[in-house]
């Protein structure tokens, strides 16, 4: 592991613990043991860290599919419902304020991020076009069902953030699944949706869940 990786997985520590939010490089530095040169020199700036911080969570998440897509039985609709109850977990959702927030610099060109646009598209569409077909889909639809189901759930995501709405988007992705995934013809059951799950939700009086809990599994995300 090289120095820029400890000190990566230093920040993400601290960003899991704390969030990042506007907190310094100086502040965060002092946080994880480093120093604010040591940051700059191996991210270039703050943004540059944000992205890079964005793109290993990125990068983990997708690894959490293939090892969901893999270990499922050849099942989209419970592979389906299991990444997608770990991204919807409020422990994910600091991490995916971080990756909206961090998107929006990168498309308005902020220096240091100019990698983490590369990554948003391409390596999602590879990993679950990979999943898709390891799961039974035709090769020659497997590629427009990924970028349907990233933009999906990045959608739901920014929702849920928004809204705390925890049980729309959980419908809205059973909804999904259902057109995309219908219930096999010999009648067996795929693994209850997250919402089937969870226990009734309380009075209205008691309010919404608070939005800032990662999947009562983190959208894809991205998903980032």
């Amino acid at each position: 592991m090289t120095a820029r990786d400890r000190l990566l997985d230093d920040v993400l520590g601290y960003a899991r613990s704390h969030g990042l939010g506007d907190v310094s490089l100086r502040t965060l530095a002092a946080a994880i043991g480093s120093s604010h040169r040591m940051l700059i020199y191996h991210f270039g700036s703050r943004e540059g860290l944000l992205a890079a911080v964005v793109a290993r969570v990125e990068a983990d998440q997708r690894g959490v599919l293939a090892a969901i897509s893999a270990g499922s039985g050849a099942d989209a609709v419970t592979t389906m419902r299991r990444f997608w109850a770990g991204l919807a977990d409020p422990a994910m959702h600091e991490s995916e304020r971080l990756f909206f927030e961090t998107v929006a610099l990168s498309l308005r060109d902020r220096p240091g991020t100019e990698g983490l646009r590369e990554s948003l598209v391409r390596p999602w569409l590879e990993a679950v076009e990979a999943a898709a077909e390891r799961l039974g889909r035709p090769a020659e639809v497997a590629g427009q069902e990924a970028r349907i189901g990233m933009a999906l759930v990045r959608g739901l995501l920014l929702d849920l953030l928004a809204t705390g709405d925890r049980e729309g988007v959980d419908a809205a992705m059973e909804h999904f699944i259902a057109r995309w995934w219908p219930a096999p013809a010999d009648g067996s059951a795929a693994e209850p949706s997250p919402s089937a799950a969870r226990p009734p939700a309380g009075p209205p009086s008691a309010g919404p869940p608070p939005a800032g809990s990662p999947p009562r599994p983190g959208t894809p995300g991205s998903a980032t």
